[in-house]
Formats: C-alpha cells, structure tokens, sequence
C-alpha cells in the first residue's frame, strides 16, 4: 500500500516525523531572529483584518520558511532513494499541508473579522425592553454606521471568495493525488499478479479494495491533516481569548480555563468513543470476509453448473446475514453513545461561559471569537469521534490489503 507510492516507507515516514519536529522547533525558537535577518518585522500583536492578513510579515516569513524545509528534504530524498512516484508523494504531500494550512488561515482570517463586525452590531441594537434606538441617530451618524457595516461585509466576501478558491484547489489536487496513490497501488499489484492471483478474491482486492482504500484516505487523511493543521492554527487564538473568561462552573477560577475544558472534553468524548466502538473492526473485517466469499461461489457458479447451488447459497448468505446483524445491533448503541456527546457538545461552551456571560465581562463579538475557536479546537480533538466509522472501514480494507500482500512474502 506504501512502498509502491512512497519510497522506503518506515524510513521515510520516521525521517519525515523527525524532520518535521526539528523544523518547527526551529520555527518556534528562531522566527525572531530569522525575521531580524531579512528585515521583516513579526512583533505585531493585534489581529489584521482581511487578506492583509495573509500578507504580513510573519506569514511571507514562513511561507519562505516553508517552501526551504520542503524543498531541502525532497532534494535529499531524490538523491537517497529516487522513486517513480516521488513527485507526488513527496512535493504532492507537502503542498497539500500547505493548502491544508492555508485553509485554516482562512478560518482564523474570518474570526478576526467576527469581533469588530459583531461589536459593532451590538453598538447599533436597542436594549431589551426599550422602543427607541440606543442612542440618537441622526442621519451623519446612521450614515458612517451604514458605511461601517458595508465595509466589514465586503471584507468578508474577500475572504469567503479566498475560502472558496482554497477549498476548490486543495480537494482537486487530492483527488488527483489519491489516484495516483491507486495507480501505484495497481501496478504493484499487478506485476505480481503470477504470485496473487491464487489468493481468494485476489482480483475484487486489486479493483475494490484499493479503489477502497483510495477514497477512504482522500476523506479521513484531508481530514486529519485538516486537523492537526486547526490544533497549531486555534490553539493559541483560545488560548488568548481564555484571559477574558476567568471563571468555570463548578470548577472555580483557573489559568486559561477554556484552553483546558476543551482537552478535558475532547479527550474524554475520544476515549469514551474508542473504548465503545473496539469491536467494530473486526465486525467490518468478518463483513468483507463473508461477502467475498459469497460473491466467489456465485462468480464460480457462471462458468461450473456445480457450483452456486441454492443449499451452498443459502449457507454463505447466512453467514452474510448473521455479520450484518450483530454489525447492527454493536453500531446501535455505539450510535446512541456518538449522539449522545454530540448534543452535549453543542450545550457545552455556553455552560462553561454561563458566569461570564452573566456579569457582563466579554462583548457579542468576543462571544463570537469564543465559541468558533472553541467549536474549532474542540471538533479538531474530536477528530477520532467523527471519524470512527471511517477508521473501521479502513482498518478492515487494510486488514484484507496486509493479508494480500503477505503472499508476497511468502
């Protein structure tokens, strides 16, 4: 599954992780004095509004940054271990981070604009109980507030028509990238086709299974970079934003309370999911086994009049039905436990924030800061929670994909 699209997979990968560590070490502890060098200037702490904010100093830092780390260690593996592929495994990949991370700018972009335009929405409603406007609006003021409103919503348009862009880009170079990982999956497999084609369901493994594998990875891999890519993006805007919440229910007053309620939260709906659904991957395993082996005896059943017999189906069927319906009855209260904490998790930031709402300490529109990097960290911990079902999948097409492959190896 990797060798034929990745060149030396285990060492690849280790180096990769390796590589990637010591580069954002690097990033974190040197930006400053790399800035310093080139003349740029990153010390700007307050929030730039609009696609500026794509274009200040610290971003045309790591872009260049980026581009030298990609391109150092690509060129060290074209010399080391040149592989057919390694175009798109190696400079596909890393550009997908990029547009993976770019895409996540894009969110942090748009919830810097959440707090000016709905501060300024608060200005201008009335208070409760009161039928009159706020203040005396006369025509120069209703005007300039007219203005402002405009001006913000045109902003965002800028940054929704850059999300779209991103969006449409990004998915477009994985798909194209995906399917060249399954073209490197089929000519592996078929130059070896001498050695696998005695293995049961070895042509549905080579069509179905990569195919399969190819699309499941294209949703959960974007999904999981997308991830990671929020965590380094949201964590530090929560982190901020936690100095103006000093309060928790039940818990008191702690450091950075929000930071801390959404790892508690996250990681306690992961473990209560993973724990829950631990048999379900093996149930996919046994499905794809029983269905293979039904569809073989009808598939020999066209060419040999012995073979298909209504007793011999009616057996595999069986074995087909009784693994759908223990797969029903395990997905059932897997699905109550999921929905369960989903609900919950939509009631849980306005929980944690019932005390400072109450005295007053944060405006509409840091509210809003609030719950989208809140809603952000919280979805990108939960990553295993709204993936599992796509987990199993995989994990049992992988399970077929190794087995295959053994043969190989004798």
């Amino acid at each position: 599954m990797f060798k034929s699209f990745f060149p030396n997979p285990k060492i690849f990968f280790i180096s990769a992780l390796i590589f990637a560590g010591l580069t954002c070490a690097i990033w974190y502890g040197y930006n400053e004095q790399m800035a310093a060098l080139l003349g740029l200037d990153i010390s700007q702490s307050e929030p730039v509004i609009g696609l500026k904010h794509f274009a200040t100093d610290s971003f045309l830092l790591f872009y260049a940054y980026y581009f030298a780390c990609t391109a150092l260690f690509a060129l060290a593996w074209f010399k080391i271990s040149p592989h057919k592929w390694q175009w798109w495994s190696i400079i596909g990949s890393s550009t997908i981070l990029f547009s993976t991370y770019f895409s996540v700018q894009v969110s942090v972009a748009i919830n810097n604009w959440r707090r000016p335009f709905f501060d300024l929405i608060q200005s201008l409603l009335k208070p409760i109980g009161s039928d009159t406007p706020t203040e005396a609006v006369d025509a120069q003021a209703a005007s300039t507030a007219t203005g402002q409103l405009f001006d913000l919503l045109i902003v965002f348009g800028q940054i929704a028509f850059l999300a779209i862009f991103i969006f449409v880009a990004t998915r477009f170079l994985v798909s194209h990238y995906i399917f060249r990982w399954r073209t490197a999956m089929n000519d592996y497999y078929t130059s070896h086709w001498q050695k696998l084609r005695h293995v049961e369901g070895a042509s549905q493994r080579i069509q179905e299974d990569t195919m399969r594998f190819a699309s499941i990875m294209e949703s959960l891999g974007v999904a999981l970079v997308e991830a990671i890519m929020t965590l380094f993006a949201f964590l530090p805007v929560l982190w901020a934003l936690s100095e103006y919440v000093s309060e928790l229910p039940i818990v008191g007053q702690i450091a950075h309370p929000l930071f801390y309620a959404a790892l508690f939260w996250s990681i306690f709906g992961t473990g209560l999911l993973a724990l829950i659904g631990i048999k379900l991957p093996g149930l996919e395993f046994n499905n794809q086994k029983v269905e293979a082996a039904f569809r073989k005896e009808l598939v020999y059943g066209e060419d040999n009049a012995d073979r298909a017999t209504p007793i011999a189906l009616n057996e595999l069927f069986a074995n087909v039905r009784k693994n759908y319906f223990r797969l029903y009855f395990h997905y059932m209260y897997f699905n109550v436990a999921r929905m369960l904490y989903l609900q919950a998790d939509n009631i849980f930031v306005f929980i944690l924030l019932v005390p400072t709402i109450v005295v007053g300490a944060i405006t509409f529109g840091i509210l809003q800061q609030i719950l989208t990097a809140f809603g952000q960290v919280s979805s990108s911990f939960q990553y295993l929670v709204n993936s599992w079902t796509t987990i199993v999948e995989l994990l049992s097409v992988r399970k077929r994909l190794t087995a295959f492959e053994s043969t190989l190896e004798n």
